[in-house]
């Protein structure tokens, strides 16, 4: 089914959407803020500077994902590469910030150039549909998998949730995440779990730092940083949207995002990126009910992704107040539809069952080849296990 039919205009905004939204951001700054807080303590970076890089990709990913949802009426959400904030931490103290904001802007102008090429959607374009959901399925399973680990820390809690997610389910399915977070987040007030003292106002303002460029920082930063950000996040996140039916201009949106990066490379915003993770909350029927009304909860990302950047500390605060597991569960519980839904499309054609399940495996072992995240692996893996069972077939029966 094409999801990019026409369908009467509706009043945007619902508080499905809204939530999806808001677990998309959750999710987005639970883990790699801590890389990024690991990364200025290896680089020696002040606070005003920290708080800049987190304005620059805030800003970034809010107004790209919130002003392209709204033009194509399509769910776009748009993220940084946490791969290459580990990156960056593994380059610290050696590299000067200089050099790293001249490594984002070679990186930028790569991704423009491929996007205005055409070459990426190209490849993107070869990839069948069993594989790329494979490979979605893939990279949201160990966060299924993960919300069931959480209740070794959790137990009550989670086991609440997932009692809260399947009765909702049954009797208002539309909030079942809704309910699903309301009981998680009551329980953690309730508990003590809450970290309020992460807590403090304070408004973020840009710092703008001039490049420097060298060698040794373009093959050590820059290079690695374009493979990754296309390899393991742009390939998975344009695999999610296809395999939820949404079909996009990939270049021209590859294009746009990465001029937005090289805008806020000065000020710490690097290797923006379509989303996987985040997307798939976001393009689910618990987003809303309406696939071509799913484009308001990546608005609604948006949003929110600029309240961040506008008002740094405060909101990046409260994000982070959140016990960590409970983000974990939440996320799996909130994913099952997505997870089920991959898995029922990789596995539905008899004759890319098997390369969509070894794409599956590889993806989902976490394995990482000269650099590079094990979502690219599942799909080249993939495949080459189609490639052997079918060619030739066709013109064998011929």
């Amino acid at each position: 089914m094409d999801i990019n039919s026409k369908h009467p205009e509706k009043k945007s905004g619902s508080l499905t959407a809204w939530v999806a939204g808001f677990l998309a951001v959750l999710i987005s700054y639970a883990g790699p803020l801590v890389i990024y807080i690991q990364a200025a303590q290896a680089g020696n970076i002040s606070s005003a500077e920290l708080t800049s890089w987190i304005w620059a990709i805030s800003i970034g990913a809010g107004v790209s994902g919130l002003l392209l949802s709204w033009w194509l009426k399509l769910p776009i959400i748009t993220a940084w590469s946490a791969p290459g904030t580990a990156l960056l931490l593994s380059l610290f103290p050696s590299i000067t910030m200089p050099e790293v904001v001249g490594a984002y802007l070679v990186a930028a102008v790569a991704v423009i150039i491929i996007g205005v090429s055409g070459w990426f959607e190209r490849i993107v374009n070869f990839i069948p549909r069993g594989i790329a959901a494979g490979m979605m399925v893939g990279i949201l399973f160990q966060f299924g998998v993960q919300a069931f680990r959480a209740s070794m820390e959790l137990p009550v809690a989670v086991f609440a949730m997932l009692a809260a997610y399947l009765l909702a389910r049954r009797l208002l399915p539309r909030y079942a995440v809704v309910l699903t977070l309301a009981v998680g987040v009551a329980w953690a007030a309730l508990d003590g779990q809450m970290r309020w003292s992460a807590v403090h106002f304070a408004l973020a303002t840009p710092v703008f730092t001039a490049p420097s460029f060298s060698l040794s920082a373009l093959m050590s930063l820059a290079l690695p940083l374009f493979i990754v950000t296309m390899a393991s996040q742009n390939l998975p996140g344009v695999a999610v949207m296809r395999a939820t039916g949404y079909q996009l201009p990939v270049s021209r949106l590859i294009s746009m995002i990465g001029l937005a990066t090289l805008v806020l490379a000065p000020f710490g915003g690097f290797a923006l990126n379509f989303s996987a993770i985040t997307a798939a909350i976001c393009m689910g029927p618990e987003a809303h009910p309406d696939p071509a009304r799913r484009y308001t909860a990546a608005a609604s990302c948006g949003l929110l992704y600029i309240a961040v950047g506008i008002f740094g500390a405060v909101v990046t605060g409260l994000l982070t107040a959140f016990p960590p597991e409970l983000v974990v569960a939440i996320a799996g519980l909130a994913l099952l539809g997505a997870i089920g839904g991959g898995l029922a499309s990789a596995l539905a054609d008899e004759g890319h069952r098997e390369p969509a399940l070894i794409t599956f495996l590889v993806t989902l072992s976490g394995v990482s080849l000269a650099g590079i995240g094990s979502a690219f692996w599942g799909v080249v893996a993939g495949s080459a296990a189609l490639f052997v069972q079918q060619y030739g077939r066709r013109r064998a029966h011929r």
